[in-house]
């Protein structure tokens, strides 16, 4: 894929370097603290060569975030199949992001979807974009809304592949081409 950069940040594909920065943030309890898993180590690595994989052979997916004036990796933001039978259509891609600790509240996350959004909507043509977060997470939510998506409240469900029964509820939010246009 070609880099995608923004005032702050290079978008990108993943490099060996990222590695422990990945496994860091898939591992450490505030970051997935709406998430019933921790990665250890293998499972970092394996889900970032997957990651990719999928980047290399469809130019987008939830790509490396660096800063560019340092070349800090600092987590992911990007777009991804939603992968949701039964609850989103089969084409639905959604937007999200999982950044280290020290990098919340900069405005990262919202800086990042935003070129994203311009990527999906410009570039792929897409109709809409989904995200999805459990219904108490707020700092997730709070980006959500920053970069115009805005809660289907007809669309929240009890997510698939999550056991825990308090992190199960999910809320959606999307955001649709024509109000990208407007917004942007």
């Amino acid at each position: 894929m070609t880099p995608i950069r923004t005032e702050r940040l290079v978008l990108r594909n993943w490099e060996d370097r990222d590695r422990a920065l990945f496994h860091r943030i898939n591992s450490d309890d505030e970051v997935m603290k709406f998430f019933g898993f921790r990665r250890t180590r293998a499972g970092s690595d394996a889900m970032m060569d997957r990651l990719s994989i999928d980047i290399a052979s469809r130019g987008f997916g939830l790509c490396a975030a660096e800063i560019a004036q340092t070349g800090e990796t600092i987590g992911f933001v990007g777009l991804n199949p939603a992968a949701l039978d039964g609850i989103l259509p089969d084409d639905a891609v959604e937007i999200g992001w999982r950044l280290a600790p020290e990098y919340w509240r900069k405005g990262y996350a919202a800086e990042g979807a935003r070129a994203w959004l311009g990527f999906a909507f410009r570039t792929l043509g897409l109709d809409e974009v989904v995200s999805f977060a459990v219904w108490n997470n707020v700092r997730s939510i709070a980006v959500m809304e920053r970069i115009g998506m805005r809660h289907d409240p007809s669309g929240d469900f009890d997510h698939p592949r999550v056991a825990s029964p308090s992190l199960k509820p999910h809320v959606l939010y999307r955001l649709n081409q024509a109000d990208w246009q407007q917004g942007a």
